[in-house]
């Protein structure tokens, strides 16, 4: 087991396009948990409707890749306008609840074969990234990077304007939470009860909230969509949404490099476990485990990861502990 080799795939896999995608989507998730304290437990589903969005314009009606972009987006606010409508003036236990059953049965409605002419059921849509790779400035047959840091044409063109979409709106985050309208949103996340008796509309700016992130969320979605150049609907598990919380949680919620930085640490510590168990388990120090039996501990590590998280140091990496000491509301 060569232990250099582990960490070096590992800090790759922390700078690619996976860890970009999952940082684009907790941006969003970072508006409306972070700073408005909204309970959305479902940012998979506007992850979904992001990626079938440009999906089905590319790959069933044949429409330009920015075409599909604009798609996503416009299914992601007709999601949060569904979304939030009927339970934004509720508690925030009646959006955790809708969020997470809402993902879980788009998720079924596009597997289903009524929606089998535009989503292909359960074999999703293929061919998707021609056109977004046919703007790629990077030779696709090249090689660029320097010793791990070595990515394809292809893949360094998804990490480039995934990246700089998260570098843009963690700019948008800062110049908005540094805006009178970014004050009243974290007023509502610590007491929308006075925020609401100065006269503020709470619900227009939990609103507006949902949908801004809901928009970013579909954007890694379609993101996904392109650097896979295929999709199918059982890639959008209620796991993503806990896996974006990880992220979350862990480089600091409330914070505007938080997404940045837990997405980097989150993967890093993803494909370490992963890597060491399986060198572990070639060397016949784990007898007892087989395949499939990684990616499930993969899966409790995140759990315990967030367990841990909660209990020793709910801040994150670069957190304020007063940012979680608060009255969600």
């Amino acid at each position: 087991m060569d232990i250099l080799m582990i960490l070096a795939e590992s800090a790759r896999s922390a700078v690619g396009p996976v860890a970009a995608i999952y940082a684009l989507a907790a941006v969003g998730l970072n508006l409306h948990f972070g700073y408005t304290g909204l309970l959305n437990f479902g940012q998979v589903g506007f992850m979904l409707v992001g990626a079938y969005g440009l999906g089905i314009s590319v790959g069933v009606f044949g429409l330009p890749v920015l075409v599909g972009f604009v798609v996503s987006l416009a299914c992601a606010v007709v999601l949060a306008l569904l979304l939030g409508i009927p339970t934004l003036r509720l508690r925030s236990d009646y959006l955790a609840i809708s969020t997470i059953a809402t993902a879980e049965v788009l998720r079924y409605v596009y597997r289903a074969d009524f929606a089998g002419p535009l989503t292909n059921g359960v074999y999703g849509l293929q061919n998707l990234s021609a056109g977004f790779r046919s703007i790629n400035p990077f030779d696709s047959a090249g090689r660029y990077g320097f010793g791990a840091f070595n990515f394809s044409g292809n893949h360094l063109w998804v990490m480039v304007v995934t990246w700089g979409l998260v570098g843009l709106f963690a700019l948008l985050t800062w110049m908005l939470m540094h805006s009178p309208w970014g004050r009243v949103i974290k007023g509502i996340r610590e007491d929308e009860d006075a925020a609401r008796s100065l006269g503020k509309n709470v619900f227009a700016y939990k609103m507006q909230v949902l949908v801004l992130g809901g928009a970013i969320g579909a954007l890694a979605g379609a993101m996904m969509a392109v650097h896979q150049a295929a999709i199918n609907p059982d890639q959008f598990k209620p796991q993503v949404t806990f896996f974006l919380w990880a992220i979350l949680l862990l480089g600091g919620a409330g914070r505007v490099l938080g997404p940045f930085i837990g997405s980097v640490a989150f993967w890093f510590l993803m494909n370490f476990t992963d890597g060491l168990l399986r060198g572990l388990g070639s060397e016949g120090y784990l007898p007892f485990l087989s395949g499939p039996d990684f990616g499930a501990i993969q899966l409790a590590f995140v759990g315990l990861m967030l367990v841990l998280l909660i209990v020793f140091r709910p801040q994150g990496l670069i957190g304020d502990r007063k940012e979680m000491l608060i009255n969600v509301k």
